[in-house]
């Protein structure tokens, strides 16, 4: 292995290693989170008797071939 290629790993596992001051973007994913939660419950109230008459029917066919 020459002098270049150990620098290269060198620098490579220093830039692996060092997370700097990269946190993520907290309120970001907050956000995101929160409004993910607000339309699944939105289209769940919507569309949640509709989901519910869809899935009894599917299972009634498939017990119903037994």
């Amino acid at each position: 292995m020459s002098t270049l290629d150990l620098r290269r790993v060198r620098s490579w596992i220093a830039r692996a290693l060092d997370h700097g001051d990269d946190r993520g973007d907290v309120p970001g994913w907050v956000l995101v989170t929160i409004m993910t939660a607000g339309l699944v419950v939105g289209l769940w109230a919507i569309a949640g008797p509709r989901l519910e008459a869809v899935f009894t029917q599917a299972m009634d066919a498939v017990v119903g071939q037994l």
